[in-house]
C-alpha cells in the first residue's frame, strides 16, 4: 500500500503540514514551543501577506485573503506548551481545469508521477499536496519560528538575487534588518536595488505577455547564529537547511557561501582567514558561508537558492495522453504566476527559520527569556 507519507519536518520545533491546493484549506501542525511566549497572531498575518496571490500584476490573480486562524495551542494570546494548529481557508478554488490532466499530463507538473506513485487516488486539482500553496503552513510555522529567533537577536533575512538573467551581484553586509526589510517591501519583486527592480519587474511582464513564466535566484542571510551549532555528516547545518528549502516546490539548487564559484577557485582564493574583531574570533572573508564541517563559525549564514520557472504556461506543449497512448498538444488554462521568485522569498526565510530554531532547542541553547 502506497502512502503519502513525510509530512512532518523537525525534531523539538516540529512542523506538519496538511491540506490540499483545492481542499477546503491548508495548514500546520507546530509541536514543540516552549510554553509562556507571547502569540502575535497579526505578525503571523503580515508574513502570510508577503506570501498571498494576487499582490501586483506579476502574480496569479487568484482571489484569496489567505487570513491565518488558530486552532489549538494558544490561550489568553500566550502558547500553552500544547501542539499549536493554524489553517488557512482555500476560498477562490476553481478545479474545472483540471479534470483533463487525468489525461493529459502537463510538462514538468506532477500529474504522471503523481498517478503512477499513487495508483490515481490522490487529489490531484491545482497539484493537491505538491502545490506552491501548502506553503503558506510552512509561513506560519517560520513566523512563529522568527518571533522567537527575534527574542536571541537571530534575524532571518531574504531577497530577490536574480530574475532570469536580471542579477544582483552586490555582496550585502545586514546590519540593521529593519532597513533592508523596508527596501525590499517597496519592491514588487522584492529586489534590494530599485534600479534593478524596475528591470526584473519588466523582465516578468514580458514573458507574462508570451504566456511564458521566467525562473530566479533568492539569497538568505541569517545574522547572529551562535558558534558551534550544527554536526558533522548527517547533522551537518547544512544538510537540514538544504532537506527543508528543498521541500519549498520549485526549489531546484541551493548553494552556501562562495558555493559552486569555489569549483573554479584556489585554496588560497576560497580560504576564510581567522582573525579578531571586536574581541571576538571571526573570518576575514566568508566564502564558506557561516558553516565549516557542517557547523556555525559565527558569521553570517548566506545561501542562495535557484527557483525554476513556473511549468504552468499558456504556450503550446508537447505531451502524452495517457489514455490514448499518442502524442499531443496541450495549452495550460488557469491563473498561474509568471514568476514564483517574489512569493517565494518569505518562503525560504520561514523554512530557514523553521531549522535554526530546531537546532537551538535541540543543543539546549535556550536563554533564559524563553524559559517558563
Amino acid at each position: 500500500m502506497i502512502k503519502l507519507g513525510d509530512n512532518t519536518f523537525g525534531k523539538f520545533f516540529k512542523i506538519t503540514s496538511f491540506g490540499e491546493s483545492h481542499g477546503k484549506l491548508v495548514g500546520v501542525i507546530i509541536d514543540g514551543t516552549p510554553a509562556g511566549l507571547e502569540f502575535d497572531l497579526d505578525i503571523i498575518q503580515r508574513e502570510l501577506d508577503k506570501r498571498s496571490p494576487g499582490q501586483s500584476h506579476l502574480t496569479t490573480s487568484r482571489a484569496e485573503l489567505d487570513k491565518a486562524e488558530v486552532l489549538s495551542g494558544i490561550f489568553n494570546n500566550k502558547t500553552t506548551g500544547a501542539p499549536i494548529c493554524l489553517i488557512v481557508k482555500n476560498e477562490d478554488v476553481d478545479s474545472s481545469k483540471y479534470e483533463k490532466f487525468k489525461e493529459m499530463i502537463r510538462p514538468s507538473q506532477v500529474d504522471y508521477v503523481l498517478s503512477q506513485k499513487f495508483g490515481g487516488f490522490a487529489d490531484y486539482r491545482g497539484s493537491g499536496r505538491f502545490s506552491g500553496r501548502i506553503t503558506a503552513g510552512f509561513v506560519m510555522a517560520g513566523a512563529l519560528a522568527k518571533q522567537i529567533l527575534n527574542k536571541v537577536n537571530i534575524s532571518v533575512f531574504a531577497y530577490t538575487k536574480s530574475i532570469g538573467k536580471i542579477e544582483d551581484s552586490l555582496n550585502y553586509y545586514i546590519k540593521d534588518i529593519n532597513t533592508f526589510i523596508q527596501k525590499r517591501e517597496i519592491s514588487p519583486v522584492r529586489a534590494l536595488n530599485p534600479d534593478l527592480s524596475k528591470k526584473m519587474e519588466h523582465e516578468i511582464e514580458v514573458v507574462q505577455k508570451a504566456n511564458d513564466s521566467i525562473g530566479g535566484t533568492i539569497s538568505c542571510i541569517i545574522n547572529n547564529f551562535p558558534v558551534g551549532i550544527g554536526g558533522p555528516i548527517f547533522n551537518s547545518l547544512e544538510s537540514n537547511i538544504s532537506k527543508a528549502i528543498f521541500s519549498i516546490p520549485a526549489i531546484k539548487g541551493i548553494e552556501f557561501g562562495a558555493g559552486f564559484k569555489a569549483a573554479k577557485m584556489k585554496g588560497s582564493e576560497h580560504n576564510d582567514p581567522w582573525t579578531i574583531k571586536e574581541g571576538k574570533i571571526r573570518t576575514v572573508k566568508n566564502d564558506s558561508g557561516g558553516i565549516i564541517g557542517g557547523i556555525s563559525t559565527g558569521m553570517p549564514i548566506k545561501f542562495t537558492v535557484a527557483v525554476k520557472p513556473t511549468p504552468s504556461i499558456g504556450l503550446a506543449q508537447k505531451t502524452v495522453n495517457v489514455k490514448t497512448m499518442k502524442e499531443e498538444e496541450i495549452k495550460i488554462e488557469g491563473r498561474h504566476d509568471p514568476c514564483i521568485v517574489p512569493r517565494a522569498v518569505v518562503v525560504v526565510e520561514s523554512m530557514a527559520a523553521i531549522v535554526l530554531l530546531d537546532y537551538l532547542l535541540i543543543e539546549g541553547k535556550i536563554p533564559s527569556v524563553l524559559k517558563t
